[in-house]
């Protein structure tokens, strides 16, 4: 079994801001699948999955709101048996230029509060994960407002792009690759 996670806030009204960038790559992988999100309330968090070969495969997107996010994904992990080789945590990263996508194994939370979050209810900052980048808001411009606005009409393209590329990355990786041969063909 294995977990793709995407880190977001629940919601119309955060449905496609800079900070959601985890739940649209999820959504369209479930889209591709013909798998549509349950919400789970014991866990609160918003769950599908599907079959890549022999291997089951969930979608996890938690209800927490972002800062939050540990508090469900770590309880779906040990619901589901799923260990931490096997997820990939997919989230938005302010320190890249929009429309860039790295694959990391670990690290810090670098200034994320969802990935504080996951740090905290996992135990440890060594999960997969794929970063795509939003780029930082002007100068005094508040971040908040930034990561919960939307995109650019001009930054447009360049998010189309990284979120099919996010995708190829996290199905590369559930299809029965590692995440350092994902790392080494997407990086």
């Amino acid at each position: 079994m294995r977990m793709i996670v995407g880190l977001g806030n629940p919601g119309d009204k955060y449905q496609y801001t800079r900070h959601n960038i985890g739940f649209l790559v999820v959504e369209k992988i479930a889209y591709r699948e013909g798998t549509s999100f349950k919400h789970e309330r014991f866990f609160n968090a918003d769950v599908t999955s599907f079959f890549a070969g022999n291997e089951k495969i969930y979608l996890v997107k938690p209800a927490t709101f972002m800062n939050n996010s540990g508090q469900a994904v770590g309880p779906l992990m040990t619901y589901f048996n799923v260990s931490l080789k096997d997820i990939v945590v997919i989230y938005d990263d302010l320190d890249m230029e929009v429309g860039r996508v790295r694959l990391r194994s670990k690290g810090s939370a670098g200034g994320h509060n969802g990935v504080k979050s996951l740090i905290v209810h996992l135990g440890t900052q060594e999960f997969n994960r794929i970063k795509v980048g939003i780029g930082r808001p002007g100068s005094g411009h508040s971040i908040v407002n930034y990561v919960l606005g939307n995109f650019l009409e001009e930054d447009r393209k360049k998010i189309s792009t990284a979120l099919k590329k996010s995708v190829e990355a996290a199905n590369y990786f559930v299809g029965g690759h590692s995440f350092v041969d994902a790392m080494n063909k997407f990086n």
